[in-house]
C-alpha cells in the first residue's frame, strides 16, 4: 500500500496478514539465561521424575528401546522419548472410541522389577494425587506404554536447537523422524502424527528445555484440502514462489530454507526436496534438511520465543505433499483486532525477516 502496509495472503490457507511500518523492529535475538542439569522435570538428573522412557538414542545414534527402570543410568543419552504426563489426545480417547488396547507385555515386564514398579507408582501418585496398587496402578499406567503422545527431550538443552551442534541436530532430527513412524504403526486408527517444538513460555513451552512433542490424532488436518483442490500446489506456492519474490535464504541439495507468506507471526520454511514422507528420506536427505534446518536456528538464536511445527504427507494420502517445517517466531501477541476481523497483525515482513535471518546466519558463519 502508499504508506509501506505489506499485505499478505497465505498461499496454502487463504489467511490473510498484514504488516504495518512502526509496529515493531526488534532484533531477533534476546539474552536467554542458562540453568543447571536438575532445575526442570525434562533434566537428566531428574528421570525417574517422568514416566517410562519409550526409547533413548545415545552419541553414536544407536537406538535402545523401552530401557528398564534399573538401568536408567546405565548409558548416557542425548535424547530421551517419554510419554507426555499431561497427554492432549488421550490414551483414553483412543480406548473409548477405537477399542485401542495396553501392551500388556510392557506393563508387566517394566512392573515385574521393583524399581520399575516403584518408579511407575512415583509418578502416576504424583500426577493423580492418589495412591494406587496393583491393577489399579496398571490401569492408570497404560498411557505410559500405549500412548499416542510423546515428548523428545535433550541432554544439551539450555540453548535452544542452535546451541547442538550439526551432529547432534542431525541426531535430534532422526530420533523425532524414528518416534514419528514408530506412532504410525503402533496406532493403526491415527490419520496424522503432529510433531512441533515449544521453544520458551511465551511459544506454549511448560518448561524451557529443548524438547519436541509428536501428537497422533485421528485427522488429517486443513492442509489436505488445499492438495485436493490444486494438486501441484507445494511447487507453485512454496519453493517457487519464494523464489518468485526474492524470499530464498540458503539451501543445499536436500532443503531450501526462505521466508513465508501470509503467516501471522514471522515465519521461515524449511522444504525437503526428495519426496515422501520423513521416514522414507535417505540418511543424506534427512542430514541435508537437519543441517538447513539448523542453520536457520543458529539465525535466530536462542533468545526468541519460535514454533516449529513440523507438516508431512500423511500414510493413507497419495496426493504428494512435502516433508517441510515452518519456524514460527513468536515475537508478537494475537488480540482483539485479529478475532474480530480474521486480519493478522505480522510485525515483520517477508523480505525484513528474510534480511535479519541473512545477517543472523552471517554473524554465525
Amino acid at each position: 500500500m502508499a504508506d509501506g502496509t505489506i499485505k499478505q495472503i497465505n498461499p496454502l490457507l487463504g489467511t490473510e496478514v498484514w504488516t504495518v511500518p512502526g509496529r515493531g523492529n526488534r532484533p531477533l535475538d534476546q539474552p536467554q539465561a542458562m540453568t543447571d542439569n536438575h532445575s526442570c522435570a525434562f533434566c537428566w538428573d531428574r528421570k525417574r521424575e517422568t514416566p517410562p522412557e519409550k526409547a533413548r538414542m545415545l552419541s553414536d545414534a544407536t537406538v535402545l528401546r523401552h530401557v528398564p527402570a534399573a538401568e536408567l543410568d546405565a548409558t548416557d543419552p542425548d535424547f530421551r522419548r517419554i510419554p507426555n504426563l499431561f497427554e492432549i489426545v488421550t490414551f483414553d480417547y483412543w480406548h473409548a472410541n477405537y477399542g485401542t488396547e495396553a501392551d500388556a507385555e510392557l506393563i508387566d515386564a517394566y512392573l515385574a522389577e521393583d524399581s520399575g514398579y516403584d518408579h511407575v507408582k512415583s509418578v502416576v501418585e504424583a500426577k493423580l494425587r492418589r495412591q494406587l496398587d496393583g491393577e489399579d496402578l496398571k490401569l492408570a499406567a497404560r498411557a505410559f506404554f500405549s500412548g499416542s503422545h510423546d515428548v523428545i527431550v535433550a541432554r544439551r538443552h539450555h540453548g535452544g536447537s542452535g546451541s547442538l551442534s550439526k551432529d547432534e541436530h542431525a541426531r535430534f532430527i532422526a530420533f523425532t523422524i524414528d518416534a514419528m513412524r514408530d506412532l504410525y504403526e503402533k496406532n493403526p486408527y491415527a490419520k496424522y502424527v503432529a510433531a512441533f517444538q515449544n521453544w520458551l513460555k511465551p511459544a506454549g513451552a511448560s518448561f524451557d528445555h529443548l524438547h519436541k512433542q509428536l501428537v497422533a490424532i485421528d485427522e488429517h488436518g486443513p492442509e489436505l484440502r488445499s492438495v485436493e483442490r490444486v494438486p501441484n500446489v507445494f511447487e507453485e506456492r512454496g519453493i517457487e514462489l519464494a523464489r518468485k519474490h526474492d524470499l530464498i535464504i540458503a539451501e543445499n541439495e536436500h532443503a531450501v530454507l526462505f521466508a513465508g507468506i501470509g503467516h501471522p507471526y514471522p515465519t521461515l520454511e524449511v522444504y525437503s526436496k526428495a519426496p515422501g514422507r520423513p521416514w522414507e528420506h535417505s540418511a543424506a536427505e534427512v542430514r541435508g534438511f537437519s543441517d538447513v534446518l539448523h542453520a536457520a536456528h543458529r539465525a535466530i538464536g536462542a533468545g526468541v520465543p519460535c514454533n516449529e511445527e513440523w507438516h508431512h504427507q500423511p500414510r493413507d494420502v497419495h496426493s504428494p505433499m512435502p516433508w517441510r517445517v515452518n519456524l514460527k517466531l513468536r515475537t508478537s501477541t494475537l488480540a482483539g483486532f485479529e478475532g474480530s476481523t480474521h486480519i493478522y497483525l505480522n510485525t515483520i515482513s517477508p523480505w525484513d525477516l528474510k534480511e535479519k535471518v541473512l545477517e543472523g546466519l552471517d554473524n554465525h558463519r
